[in-house]
C-alpha cells in the first residue's frame, strides 16, 4: 500500500546520514558498497595514489578470490577466531561471493584445488568494475589521504599533499589493513593512534610467512629455487600435505603458508622450531625400511634413494643436508629420518615481507558488529582485526564478508 504525500515528502527531504570509510582495500570497498546500497553518504580516504594496491599485487598470479569447500571445513580455517566471523562467513560466504562476482560482469571458476578465481584470472578487472558500481552508488574517493588520528572534536584528520584536512561523519569505518606490505599502504602506524585512545591492539606477528633456515652454501647453489612436492609437513598438532620452495634463506609456498602459524608461535613461545618432514607420504616406514635395505651394489646412495623410493634430486640433497652421517649408513636410521627428516627454523621472514599478518584489535574491544565499544560509531574492519587465515581464498572472504554487517 503506498504511503500517504506527506510521508513520501518528509522521507525524500530527509537528509542522509554521512559515513566516513578510512582505507580503500577489500574490506573498506565492501562497507562503502553496504553502507552506500542502504542510502548513506559514503565518503572514502585512502593513503595510496589509487585503491587495491595489495588486492592488485595479490592478484598479479591469479586472484584467489575464496575456496569452494564444504562450509563446515572452511569454517574450521579460521581457527581461534571462528566463533567471531562465523556469522558474517555464513551470511556472505563463498557461494554469496561468486554470485557478487557475477554482479560485477566478472565470472569465476573453480580450480582443481578447489580455489575459486576469476576466468581472467586479475584482480584489476574486477576492482574496475566494483569501483565503476561505487561511483555509481554515489561513493566519493579521495586519494593521498593519510589518516592521522582525531582532534580533540572528535574529527578525523588526514594529512595530504596540499596540507591538512579534517572530515566528521555519523559513523566512521576502519579498514587500514595489517602490518606487512608497507610500499602497498598498509604499514600498521594506526595501531599506535588507537593505543593512545586506550583501545587494545595485539602485537603485529606475520602470518602466511616463510622462514629462515641455516642451509649449507652447497644446499643453496643446488637447491634454492626448487619446489619440494608431494610430502607432508607437521608442527605441533597440525599436519599438511602439499608443496613448498627452497629460497636462499630457508623455506616459502603454500604449504609452508598453511602451517606458518604453528609454526611462528612455537618459536615466539620458545625461541626456536622444527618442522617435520614426511618425503615419502604414500609409503609407511616399514616398506621404506624395506627398499633401502636392499643391496645397493655399485649404486651411490643418492641413486639407491632415488631408484628405490624415486627420490628426486631436491629431496635427496635435503636428507644429505641434515642427516648425520652415521644415519645416512644404516638402512633402518635413514628410513625413519626420511619419514620425519627435522628442519630446524632459525626465525619467521621479516613482517613486511609477510603475505599477511596476525595481531590487531582485540576482539574484547569489538561488538559483534565490529563496532568499537568503547568509540561508538567508528568500527574496525579486514586485517586491522586481530584474525588470521591460510591462503586459499580465506583472507579476502574474511574482508568480503563484512557485507552484513549491521552499520548503525
Amino acid at each position: 500500500m503506498p504511503r500517504p504525500p506527506a510521508a513520501r515528502n518528509a522521507h525524500a527531504h530527509a537528509p542522509a546520514r554521512s559515513a566516513m570509510i578510512i582505507g580503500a582495500g577489500p574490506a573498506g570497498l565492501m562497507a562503502a558498497e553496504r553502507l552506500a546500497g542502504a542510502g548513506y553518504d559514503v565518503t572514502i580516504y585512502e593513503a595510496m595514489p589509487s585503491a587495491g594496491r595489495k588486492f592488485l599485487m595479490a592478484g598479479k598470479s591469479g586472484l584467489n578470490i575464496t575456496h569452494s569447500e564444504d562450509l563446515e571445513t572452511f569454517l574450521s580455517r579460521y581457527g581461534a577466531s571462528r566463533a567471531r566471523l562465523e556469522p558474517h562467513l555464513r551470511a556472505f560466504g563463498p557461494n554469496e561471493i561468486r554470485q557478487w562476482c557475477a554482479g560485477l560482469g566478472v565470472e569465476t571458476f573453480i580450480g582443481s584445488s578447489g580455489r575459486v578465481f576469476p576466468t581472467a584470472m586479475k584482480a584489476s578487472p574486477l576492482l574496475r568494475a566494483w569501483l565503476r558500481r561505487l561511483d555509481g552508488l554515489g561513493c566519493t574517493i579521495h586519494y593521498r589521504h593519510y589518516w592521522t588520528g582525531w582532534d580533540e572534536t572528535g574529527n578525523a584528520i588526514f594529512r595530504t599533499p596540499t596540507g591538512t584536512v579534517q572530515a566528521k561523519a555519523d559513523i566512521t569505518i576502519l579498514a587500514l589493513g595489517g602490518g606487512s606490505w608497507k610500499r602497498l599502504g598498509s604499514d600498521g602506524k594506526w595501531m599506535q593512534i588507537l593505543q593512545a585512545a586506550g583501545i587494545k591492539c595485539n602485537p603485529f606477528k606475520p602470518a602466511n610467512c616463510g622462514f629462515d633456515i641455516r642451509w649449507t652454501q652447497h644446499l643453496i647453489d643446488k637447491c634454492a629455487g626448487q619446489p619440494v612436492k608431494a610430502v607432508t609437513l607437521s608442527a605441533g598438532s597440525q599436519t599438511i600435505r602439499g608443496e613448498f620452495v627452497i629460497s636462499k634463506s630457508g623455506i616459502e609456498g603454500s604449504a609452508v603458508y598453511a602451517i606458518s602459524a604453528t609454526l611462528r608461535d612455537q618459536w615466539l613461545e620458545t625461541g626456536s622450531a622444527i618442522l617435520t618432514l614426511d618425503l615419502t607420504p604414500d609409503r609407511d616406514l616399514g616398506d621404506v625400511a624395506t627398499r633401502l635395505a636392499k643391496p645397493r651394489g655399485k649404486n651411490s646412495l643418492g641413486n639407491h634413494l632415488r631408484k628405490t623410493l624415486g627420490l628426486d634430486a631436491t629431496k635427496t640433497a635435503l636428507i644429505f643436508e641434515v642427516t648425520p652421517r652415521e644415519t645416512l649408513n644404516d638402512p633402518a636410521k635413514l628410513a625413519q629420518n626420511i619419514k620425519a627428516l627435522p628442519l630446524p627454523i632459525t626465525r619467521p621472514r621479516p613482517l613486511d615481507e609477510a603475505i599477511s599478518t596476525a595481531g590487531g584489535v582485540a576482539w574484547e574491544e569489538l561488538d559483534d558488529n565490529f563496532q568499537l565499544i568503547k568509540r561508538p560509531g567508528t568500527y574496525c574492519l579486514g586485517e586491522m582485526v586481530d584474525w588470521e587465515a591460510p591462503t586459499g581464498g580465506y583472507l579476502l572472504s574474511g574482508c568480503l564478508s563484512k557485507k552484513n554487517i549491521n552499520f548503525r
